[in-house]
């Protein structure tokens, strides 16, 4: 896979200065092991990968939360929940009152061991946002791989038949698109009611809303820009679709990721390519959270992804 973080100019990126406000939401990568393997994936994540999460830096998580300063975690892979202490989080951060979401590729749930994990989620209240970067069988499957799509509209009925995207069970059923190939999402809104439309009328499955997430440079994708000879075009594209008025929305203001050592950075896409939080790399055992509000966040070139057009965020479009 190609280096593209030379190409991304960190430290020398013309992306405006931002500072971090308060911390409210802990975004944890539990490990980049997944039963899938994406060609837009900026974790490079796959079956191959054995990086996972230690029960002892899960409980460094816990402690972190038992500051009573997070309203949110935000759980995450990989596929999160084939990882050891994904149960454990959701149950001890649920006990603490805070809201749980899981980064799901719905086709986990029809993994051998895991025919207990929408019952698990709904028990819990757990927020599930869930890939599904189209509602064409066809799409789905030349990105994600043979199958996916159908086994995706199962987990989706069968998180439906549990409240999930049902009005008024308190069970958020989130689904996440992203552009199959080298261009930004349509508008956030038309496009959830296309899927509302289609997959209601064609699979008789409900949702609570859509994002749109811009696939961001790095890793997979980016090394396959690089490949295609289609990068610099790319970048052209996120550089001339900036909005300034997304910088007061982008979700490094108010959030921190954490890799499945414990290192902390300023959001997940800093994460897959090395650019800590800080000058120094910190530990999750060593963040003072009062001491991040204010604090200068780590810029390179790939941030004009989260500022094109309507914005990206994990929660979606800015604008």
């Amino acid at each position: 896979m190609i280096d593209v973080l030379p190409k991304l100019n960190p430290g020398k990126s013309d992306f405006p200065v931002l500072h971090r406000s308060r911390l409210e939401t802990l975004q944890v990568n539990l490990g980049y092991k997944c039963n899938q393997q994406c060609q837009h994936c900026h974790v490079n994540a796959g079956p191959n990968r054995t990086e996972e999460m230690s029960a002892e830096t899960a409980g460094d998580i816990l402690n972190f939360l038992e500051s009573g300063t997070i309203r949110q975690l935000d759980l995450t892979g990989g596929a999160p929940e084939i990882h050891a202490p994904f149960r454990q989080l959701v149950e001890k951060a649920s006990a603490l009152g805070v809201h749980v979401i899981d980064r799901c590729n719905l086709t986990v749930l029809s993994e051998p061991g895991q025919e207990s994990l929408a019952e698990f989620l709904a028990q819990y209240k757990v927020e599930v946002v869930a890939s599904l970067p189209c509602y064409l069988e066809e799409n789905v499957d030349s990105q994600r791989g043979k199958g996916v799509f159908t086994r995706s509209i199962d987990a989706l009925r069968q998180l439906n038949s549990l409240g999930y995207g049902v009005p008024g069970s308190g069970l958020e059923l989130t689904l996440m698109y992203n552009p199959v190939g080298s261009h930004l999402p349509p508008s956030q809104e038309s496009l959830e009611d296309d899927y509302r439309q289609k997959l209601r009328a064609q699979y008789g499955v409900e949702f609570s809303r859509l994002f749109t997430l811009v696939n961001m440079p790095i890793q997979r994708f980016g090394s396959m820009l690089v490949s295609k000879g289609e990068f610099d075009g790319y970048m052209q594209l996120l550089r001339s679709s900036f909005a300034a008025e997304n910088l007061q929305s982008v979700m490094c203001r108010t959030l921190i990721s954490v890799d499945w050592q414990g290192y902390v950075y300023d959001c997940d896409f800093n994460q897959m390519i090395g650019l800590p939080l800080g000058k120094e790399r910190l530990h999750i055992k060593d963040i003072d959270t009062e001491g991040l509000t204010g604090s200068d966040i780590t810029m390179a070139d790939h941030c004009y992804g989260c500022t094109a057009g309507q914005g990206s965020s994990c929660g979606g479009a800015l604008a």
